[in-house]
Parts: structure tokens; sequence; C-alpha cells
């Protein structure tokens, strides 16, 4: 990103990570409530979301979050936001994981009513 991405936005903080063996379900499980709970309500997050590749693709599973800016990215992570955030007990259901953050600000259309 350019030098003055922390004026720009909105950005999407994606988590991917490969399942160990038989825990994709439960990960997913752990995304709707303690990964909501991690940005839910946080000051310049706009909302999240997350799913899991079709068919499984070997475990891999995502959880994306929308934030007005890298400024509150970095309020909510701190000095490690560049790295991926587990909450306890994840490192036991996970066999890789990774983070990556996108600037949206070139346009973005997402309408889910049809």
């Amino acid at each position: 990103m350019p030098s003055d991405a922390n004026k720009r936005g909105p950005v999407m903080r994606l988590f991917q990570v490969r399942a160990k063996p038989g825990c994709a379900e439960t990960l997913l499980r752990n995304f709707e409530t303690t990964s909501a709970d991690v940005v839910r309500n946080e000051a310049g997050n706009k909302g999240y979301f997350f799913g899991g590749g079709i068919p499984d693709h070997d475990g891999f599973v995502v959880f994306a979050s929308i934030w007005r800016d890298l400024d509150a990215v970095k309020d909510r992570f701190g000095e490690d936001w560049q790295s991926s955030f587990l909450p306890p007990g994840y490192e036991d259901l996970i066999d890789e994981c990774s983070v990556r953050h996108i600037d949206l600000s070139a346009g973005w259309h997402v309408n889910l009513n049809e």
C-alpha cells in the first residue's frame, strides 16, 4: 500500500486457515462466536464474514473483517497487527494460517438480496 494507506479505506483483514483434519467445522463454529467477539463492537469495525472452501478443500476456512481504515486495524490489534491473532484453543485446530490486509478503496459492491 502507498505511504498514505493509513488514511485510505476500507480495509479487509483476511485471516486464512488450513484446519487440522476434522477441525474445519469446529473452527467455523468458533468463528461465529469467539472470532466475532474479537471484532464486534470495536471502533472502526464495519462488519465481518466467514466461510469454508467448496468443497472442503483440505479444511480451508477464512474469517474476514472490514475496517474503516488501516489505523482502525492497528488500534484493535496493536503492534502485532500484521500477525494472525489466535484466541485460546485455536492453535489446537489449525495446521497453518496467515493474515492479509487488503485495500478496498478501489471499489466494491455486494448485493446479497439476489
